[in-house]
C-alpha cells in the first residue's frame, strides 16, 4: 500500500507543489483548500503521475469541515502517514489599522487551521503509533517585519504549536516539523489582505508587495516543496528556505541593526 500524505492550501503556489513532488515520491495524496475547481486540476495533474488524489474542499478555519475532511480521507485510504499544514493568508498594514476582526481572520486560519487538522488527525496518528506532521511557518515566523503584526504573531504561535508538540509526541513515534519560507513567487497577493488610513495608502502597499515579488531573491514553490520533502525523508525537525535564511541569521545575531534598518525602510 502507497504512503499517503493530506496537504492543505493544495489548490495552488507551495501547496501544489508539495502535492506533485510527494506524488513523484509515490505518495497518494488528499488535497484540501476552498477552491474546488482549482483542487481538482491539481488532483488530475497528481493521477497523470500515476498516484491517486482525492480533492475535499475544506475551510480549515472551520472544524466540522476539518472533521469531514479527515474523516473522508481516513476512509478512502485507511492510512494517513504525513499531514502538510500549508493554508495561510497575509495580511499587511499598520497594527493601528488592523481590526479585530482582521486579527480573528487570520489567526482563525494561519493559526487555528492548523490546530484543527492536527486534533483531528492525531488520534488517528497516535493509534498507528507513527506519523509526521510539517507545519508551513514562515520568516516572519522568527523575526519581527513591519507593518505585519497580525502576520507574525499567527507565525509565531505556530512555531510555539510546533516546538511543543515535537516535545510532546516525539516520544510516541511521531515527528513533527516545521519549514519557513521566505517571500514565494506564487499567487500569494489573491490571498493578502492590506489595510491602511485610506485607499491610496493600501494601494502602496499592494505596489510594494507586487515589486517584493518580483525580486531575485523571491523562492519559488518547488523550493518550499523540496523543503517539506526533506523534512520528511531525511526527519528534520525545521528548514528554512533559500534566502529567508540569511535575514533570520541576521536578526538571531544582531538584532539591534535589523531592526534600525527596517525603521530605515518604513
Amino acid at each position: 500500500m502507497a504512503p499517503t500524505v493530506l496537504i492543505t492550501g493544495a489548490s495552488q503556489g507551495s501547496g501544489k507543489a508539495t502535492a506533485l513532488r510527494f506524488a513523484r515520491e509515490g505518495y497518494d495524496v488528499v488535497l484540501a483548500a476552498r477552491q474546488a475547481e482549482r483542487l481538482e486540476t491539481v488532483a488530475k495533474s497528481v493521477e497523470a503521475l500515476g498516484r491517486k488524489a482525492l480533492a475535499i474542499p475544506t475551510d480549515v478555519s472551520d472544524p466540522d469541515q476539518v472533521q469531514i475532511l479527515v474523516g473522508r480521507a481516513l476512509d478512502t485510504y485507511v492510512q494517513i502517514d504525513v499531514l502538510v499544514n500549508n493554508a495561510g493568508i497575509c495580511l499587511s498594514g499598520p497594527i493601528e489599522q488592523t481590526s479585530l476582526n482582521d486579527w480573528q481572520r487570520i489567526m482563525a486560519i494561519n493559526f487555528f487551521g492548523y490546530v484543527h487538522t492536527i486534533a483531528a488527525l492525531l488520534p488517528h496518528f497516535l493509534a498507528q503509533g507513527a506519523g509526521t506532521i510539517v507545519n508551513v511557518g514562515s520568516f516572519g515566523g522568527k523575526m519581527p517585519l513591519p507593518h505585519m503584526s497580525a502576520y507574525c504573531a499567527s507565525k509565531y504561535a505556530v512555531v510555539g504549536l510546533t516546538e511543543t508538540m515535537r516535545l510532546e509526541l516525539a516520544p510516541r513515534g511521531i515527528q513533527v516539523a516545521i519549514v519557513h519560507p521566505g517571500v514565494v513567487n506564487s499567487s500569494f497577493m489573491e490571498r493578502a489582505i492590506f489595510v491602511g488610513k485610506d485607499e491610496s495608502h493600501i494601494e502602496a502597499r499592494r505596489r510594494q508587495m507586487r515589486q517584493t515579488l518580483q525580486s531575485s531573491w523571491v523562492s519559488q514553490p518547488e523550493e518550499i516543496a523540496d523543503a517539506i520533502w526533506r523534512a520528511v525523508r531525511e526527519r528534520r525537525s525545521e528548514i528554512t528556505v533559500g534566502p529567508a535564511v540569511l535575514a533570520t541569521e541576521a536578526y538571531r545575531l544582531f538584532p539591534d541593526l535589523v531592526k534600525v534598518f527596517f525603521s530605515w525602510t518604513q
